[in-house]
């Protein structure tokens, strides 16, 4: 089961992911990404109550990156678990896409 909310602070669009993010439920995040407001110049996904990320979740950060690369904006990452950054580490995603320890620091370092 996976949760996806979105809230907009500044020029920073915030998307909370909770739950697990794999193969049953990413298709659910890549839509909601897709419908992302174009007039922010920061996409920040609040990963704090994320659990898990399988390959098929990482496509769906990857593709967002390219995408909000392509179109002038910035994708950063938040909150992320000790098993989850891990993933992260592993895949390299960490040294495609910036992280940040809380919403609070990504957010003072964002705007």
């Amino acid at each position: 089961m996976i949760h996806i909310d979105r809230i907009v602070e500044g020029k920073v669009v915030v998307t909370t992911v909770k739950g697990r993010l794999d193969s049953s439920s990413s298709h659910k995040l890549d839509e909601f990404l897709a419908e992302v407001p174009g007039d922010g110049s920061v996409i920040l996904l609040d990963f704090a109550e994320l659990t898990y990320i399988s390959s098929a979740g990482l496509r769906v950060v990857l593709k967002a990156t390219k995408l909000a690369r392509s179109s002038g904006l910035t994708l950063a990452v938040c909150g992320l678990i000790p098993q989850v950054h891990e993933v992260f580490d592993v895949s390299g995603f960490s040294t495609l896409i910036p992280i940040h320890q809380s919403r609070e620091a990504a957010l003072a370092a964002l705007t």
